[in-house]
């Protein structure tokens, strides 16, 4: 393997989403691809709607799982409030993949003026590429809600240096087996955006 320095990706959502079967995947694909890989999960106060983050960092060597403040080249972010929340853990320049999706915060149901507008364009100003996409209405034309987390993989993995076959390997040995072609659709459909 050629030098590599670490990439550090950032995944962020809210309980319920997949976000750690995303860092999951994303970890396993890593380490399938030969590189020295470490990951973090940490979840929010919720079992169900909290915040959610797995730092996934890989490289020629990797000592630490946790991606240092201002250092993230990638965020795949699950929730629009949560990519806002979390921009601080970005570097300069590093691409946001964004779902296009609000989940309101417990607390705010009633209260539709709290949540922050306009996100994509707050985000994009502070310097970050920022891609958005609607993932929720990708998996539900793939066959399930619950492969939006693979569509947004799916965008990601044009991004790295790791090959489609890895990918999809991996996603079959990660979910459940009647859902292997419904999550591989998913995974095609965000590699084509």
């Amino acid at each position: 393997m050629i030098f590599m320095k670490t990439l550090n990706v950032l995944i962020t959502g809210v309980g319920g989403q997949g976000t750690i079967l995303a860092g999951r995947i994303l970890a396993k694909c890593a380490l399938e691809a030969g590189f020295d890989v470490k990951a973090n999960e940490l979840h929010g106060m919720a079992q169900r709607g909290g915040s959610v983050t797995c730092h996934v960092r890989f490289g020629e060597k990797v000592f630490s799982p946790i991606i240092p403040a201002g250092e993230a080249d990638f965020m795949l972010a699950m929730e629009e409030l949560e990519a806002l929340r979390y921009v601080s853990q970005m570097k300069k320049g590093a691409f946001i993949i964004m779902n296009k999706r609000t989940i309101m915060p417990a607390g705010l149901e009633n209260k539709a003026d709290a949540y922050p507008r306009e996100i994509q364009k707050q985000i994009a100003a502070l310097g970050f590429i920022v891609k958005t996409l609607d993932a929720q209405k990708i998996a539900l034309e793939c066959g399930s809600i619950k492969t939006e987390n693979i569509v947004l993989l799916g965008v990601l993995s044009k991004q790295l240096p790791i090959k489609k076959e890895i990918w999809e390997a991996v996603i079959k040995a990660a979910v459940p087996r009647k859902t292997i072609e419904i999550n591989l659709s998913a995974f095609e459909r965000g590699q084509a955006l």
